[in-house]
């Protein structure tokens, strides 16, 4: 791994951040205040990102994408984690896991979601089913040569936007040596299909704007040709495609530190106690000195097991340990920036409090904390036998 930017990688992160200062930044508070993204900004935003070419550049060129590879993609999302989220969703970086579709299904979804015709969703999270997925109670059963689904699913991430869902569900179970296993099956579910119903899910603190949503599936009944992958083969499809997502988490979360920490050490270079700038302070500058150090380690952690994938290396344990970092660094750095503003960080006349607020999910979704310690302990005991 080179630890210096090609030519074309410093272009990607100075285009994409161009873009966040200059197309994303000036929205935020509205978006803040109001728990809304108007209509006409998203269009906006998604038609300026198709013209600038980085529209859905996580896939690849053969199906109309950028083709960047892991490392320039995790340098984008590093980039876009500047912003609020609930704007930068619709720079458009659709589930690679559409690159599962075959037959109609590629012209039906993967190609219109590439193109920016039809936005996506991904659900797997249930009211009983957060980290252990084969708990799922969602579920499709065979009638008359279709399925029927039945079920609720809730944390949907932009299922208030989406075309379609990506949905998993239980289509059977497995008896095993350790009790039930359930198999999943994966389903491309159109938005307007009947007994599909999206609705407003719960009032988060993080990332507002960026809207959860409830899925209520009520005897909705589908083809076979709506089957991503194999039946019963859903696990098969998320490891395939999913585990990636994790260094999305990771990059945001080291971006969004980066922001933080640029004002943090801005305003300690101005604010003035006692006749002199507050980072003359001991006390003030060994944080400043520890944000960074933990920045610049989550930074290079996270691009290293980006690198990794790129090299067709196993990279579990790698992207389990990035995920984990950054996302507590994350917590740490924005609660030090508080520190340093001191009264005023809790005020929103400055974004502080905000990337506070939202700093806490990071270490929720996409896999918790403790699933990503689970994951790392199990890559480095497994291979021991134990």
């Amino acid at each position: 791994m080179h630890f210096g930017l090609a030519d074309e990688q410093q272009m990607i992160v100075e285009t994409v951040r161009s873009f966040v200062e200059n197309e994303i930044y000036p929205h935020e508070e509205h978006v803040e205040r109001t728990g809304e993204v108007p209509e006409e900004i998203a269009a906006e935003i998604k038609r300026k990102t198709i013209e600038l070419g980085f529209y859905a550049c996580n896939f690849p060129e053969e199906v109309g994408g950028a083709g960047l590879s892991h490392l320039d993609f995790a340098l984008v999302e590093r980039e876009l984690g500047r912003g609020s989220m609930a704007l930068t969703h619709f720079f458009g970086r659709p589930q690679n896991i559409l690159m599962a579709c075959e037959g109609d299904q590629v012209e039906r979804y993967l190609l219109p979601a590439v193109r920016g015709e039809r936005m996506d969703a991904l659900a797997m999270t249930e009211p009983g089913a957060g980290s252990d997925v084969r708990s799922m109670t969602c579920t499709a059963r065979r009638d008359g040569g279709d399925w029927v689904l039945n079920g609720t699913k809730h944390f949907i991430s932009g299922a208030d936007h989406a075309d379609f869902v990506i949905v998993f569900v239980a289509t059977g179970e497995d008896q095993t040596p350790k009790g039930p296993k359930k198999r999943i099956t994966t389903f491309l579910v159109d938005r307007g299909t009947p007994g599909f119903t999206i609705r407003d899910g719960y009032r988060s603190v993080s990332h507002r704007g960026y809207k959860n949503m409830v899925l209520e599936f009520d005897d909705c009944r589908l083809s076979d040709a709506q089957v991503l992958g194999e039946v019963d083969g859903g696990f098969e499809v998320m490891n395939t495609w999913l585990y990636a997502t994790r260094i999305t988490v990771a990059t945001m979360s080291v971006g969004r530190a980066r922001r933080c920490f640029d004002l943090a050490l801005d305003y300690a270079a101005e604010r003035k106690q006692f006749g002199q700038p507050i980072g003359k302070f001991q006390g003030v500058s060994f944080q400043i000195a520890d944000m960074v150090t933990e920045i610049d380690a989550a930074d290079w952690l996270t691009l290293a097991a980006a690198w990794r994938l790129d090299q067709g290396s196993p990279a579990n344990r790698e992207i389990a340990s990035a995920k984990l970092y950054a996302s507590e660094m994350l917590a740490r750095v924005t609660d030090a920036a508080i520190q340093i503003f001191g009264g005023m960080g809790l005020m929103d006349d400055f974004p502080i409090e905000r990337f506070w607020r939202d700093a806490r999910v990071e270490r929720i979704w996409d896999g918790t904390s403790e699933i990503q310690r689970h994951i790392i302990g199990r890559e480095l005991l497994r291979p021991l036998g134990a």
